[in-house]
């Protein structure tokens, strides 16, 4: 009996070695062929089978690396962190990649420790100094974000799967896009396994996005279809389709709109197209210009946006470089022209903060202006591209990877303000940042003497939650509008009081940090000033601290019924980010609770969705999956009766509880 209980014992033994052995090897299969996000599920399975540290290194530097070539590069961070602890002379370009992952994670000071330290062990090194340089813009940008309302255009439009190249018809009620979905026409792969380009439509009714349908035949065949610009009136679509032929890079194709659907797309020429790549395009509303990016001959660097016009016989013109105002040595693309006279497009050079950045420039006096970076939080060190702007300049579409999407690249809205733009601007002299207006929008009248007679002060006291004791703390006051920073103070010593003039008529969001706490943050909204008298807003907040089981209710926001995190939760979510990495030995649990409306597998449900997308942002952001545990409670854990709005308001929260601090 004991010879058959070893025999079986082996066999469990040798089966388990077998299958390590075998997630390795397919992961470095595909490693080899750059297939970098099929590698991942194999060296991420090899990894958490193999239990003797010095075996996993090279697969964790790897998986680091794979995870920078997707849209999760946030997810590289704790593998490359390991492989430095452990091993920090694993690899000569250990230091350069965890330089890159905080340089996406905008952890500006880490980025240039390391880039530092990569300068002189890397063979990336070369490209260091501009590194350090968007570090240097970054850190401008983020210290000073631009006031505007970013939304992600929620899970109707974007999927698990890469959504990008938004473009909108003049009056916004189409929009089309480019999707790399299961139901692609033909349902063909890249080599990675990602599903072939599909131009998608959707339609704005009753302020709302219908379900995308992809275009039939022939505007989506078999292979790649990419929609890059609709001219203003709705009838002509521009379509990216990747040539035939060794020499032939893709090339821009003409559709028009007729009663019976899309005509067959035609090449726009041997002036537009080349045997090189021409990936994207924008049409003036005259229909008579357009821009377009090539990276042919005779440019300043990779991709250049060029012009080109029609002449008497309706012909597309000799193509105009923009030049060095416009170009640079890197590349510049997806050019967009707005009422004739103003340029957005995306860069890897001029200040860029890493990544492509979206620009600004104008035409004036038939000279290009200097293009101004359009600033955090449109732009981040990731790729932000593919901008188009409304008819009335009052919204902004475009694409990004950013944390806290839905799954790959997704579409974005930003809402621009009604009023001067302020723009970043880079002395080309002293590299310095400095701000400029780059859009004369009319400012706002300013308020009469008689309606600013009056003010509105916020104050309150923070103590310790169980010794009541007044404490010192840093206090952090948002505008949650657009998740601009209103105001930055400190707690008084001895009193834990605290005092400021805020605007009226705003929702805010209140945090307050103290070492060996967990941070709190509360909202609230300041009613209209009133024309006769002061009024006085009270929040008084107590501090927890740090230890197990010790709990906040984190003031993060979802649309009615749905689990996607809305904008206004990013203020939130980078606190917690921000205390999880200054305690990288606190474990939590996020949980997401609802209330008695609905039945209760349905609540459970969105419970569970809810605290799996606070997990998924915070993985995103680099925090380690292994720190963080998703639950959902639905109804079964309220903190108030259900029978009262306010009742519910209160049961529907997600949680933040620290289940382990070694």
């Amino acid at each position: 009996m004991k010879k058959l209980y070893f025999f079986l014992w082996f066999c469990v033994l040798a089966n388990f070695v077998f299958a390590q052995k075998k997630s390795l090897r397919q992961a470095e299969y595909h490693y080899s062929y750059q297939e970098y996000s099929l590698a991942i599920p194999f060296y991420e399975a090899y990894i958490n089978e193999e239990p003797k540290l010095e075996k996993i290194v090279d697969a964790s530097y790897k998986l680091g690396i794979c995870y920078l070539q997707t849209a999760h590069k946030g997810k590289a961070l704790p593998h490359l962190e390991f492989v430095y602890e452990y091993a920090p002379k694993h690899h000569k370009n250990l230091t350069y990649y965890l330089a890159q992952t905080y340089h996406f994670l905008h952890n500006w000071d880490k980025a240039e420790k390391f880039y530092q330290i990569a300068m002189s062990e890397s063979e990336f090194a070369k490209d260091i100094p501009k590194h350090l340089q968007e570090c240097k813009y970054g850190r401008e940008y983020t210290k000073d974000p631009s006031r505007v309302v970013i939304e992600n255009l929620g899970d109707i439009l974007n999927s698990p799967y890469p959504e990008y190249v938004p473009v909108i018809s003049e009056d916004e009620k189409i929009m089309l896009f480019t999707a790399r979905r299961p139901n692609t026409t033909g349902g063909g792969k890249d080599y990675d396994q990602e599903y072939f380009e599909d131009i998608y439509i959707s339609e704005h009714i009753n302020g709302k996005w219908t379900e995308p349908k992809n275009l039939p035949r022939p505007i989506n065949g078999n292979s790649h279809d990419a929609c890059i610009a609709l001219s203003p009136d709705g009838t002509k679509l521009f379509v990216y389709k990747t040539g035939s032929g060794k020499e032939k890079m893709g090339d821009i194709y003409i559709s028009e709109k007729q009663s019976e659907g899309w005509t067959e797309p035609k090449s726009m020429g041997n002036k537009i197209n080349t045997k090189y790549r021409e990936p994207s395009i924008s049409i003036t509303h005259d229909g008579n210009t357009v821009y377009f990016s090539s990276d042919r001959p005779g440019g300043f660097g990779g991709l250049d946006i060029y012009k080109s016009t029609k002449n008497e016989k309706g012909e597309w013109g000799e193509p105009i470089n923009l030049g060095s105002t416009i170009n640079t040595p890197y590349d510049e693309d997806a050019p967009f022209i707005h009422n004739e006279t103003t340029l957005y497009f995306s860069s890897q050079g001029h200040s860029s903060m890493g990544g492509y950045d979206i620009f600004v420039s104008e035409l004036k006096d038939g000279k290009w202006t200097t293009p101004l970076n359009m600033g955090f939080p449109i732009n981040t060190a990731d790729d932000d591209i593919y901008f188009v702007v409304s008819a009335d300049n009052k919204r902004g579409y475009f694409s990004s990877g950013r944390a806290g999407g839905l799954g790959d690249k997704d579409l974005y809205v930003t809402y621009l303000p009604e009023r001067n733009l302020e723009y970043v601007k880079v002395d080309k002299n002293t590299q310095i940042p400095d701000k400029q207006v780059a859009i004369n929008i009319p400012t706002p009248q300013t308020p009469t003497q008689e309606e600013k007679k009056f003010i509105t002060i916020l104050k309150g006291t923070i103590r310790d939650a169980k010794t009541k004791e007044r404490l010192s703390a840093a206090i952090t006051l948002y505008d949650l509008r657009d998740n601009h920073l209103e105001e930055e103070m400190t707690s008084e010593e001895k009193t834990g009081k605290y005092e400021t003039i805020v605007p009226a008529d705003k929702h805010f969001l209140i945090s307050v940090d103290k070492e060996g706490y967990m941070f709190h943050s509360e909202e609230f909204t300041v009613p209209p000033q009133p024309k006769d008298k002061n009024q006085e807003i009270i929040v008084d907040i107590d501090l927890v601290k740090i230890e197990k089981g010790a709990k906040i209710k984190l003031k993060v926001f979802y649309d009615f019924d749905k689990d996607f995190l809305r904008q206004e939760s990013v203020v939130e979510l980078e606190k917690l980010v921000a205390f999880l990495q200054r305690y990288p030995k606190v474990k939590v649990e996020i949980s997401g609770h609802t209330d008695a409306i609905g039945t209760e597998a349905k609540n459970q449900g969105l419970s569970e969705r809810r605290a799996q997308s606070v997990v998924r942002y915070l993985v995103e952001k680099g925090i380690d999956p292994k720190r963080l545990v998703a639950k959902g409670y639905g109804e079964l854990r309220p903190i108030a009766p259900n029978d009262t709005d306010e009742g519910r308001q209160l049961n529907r929260r997600t949680e933040c509880e620290i289940i382990s601090v070694n």
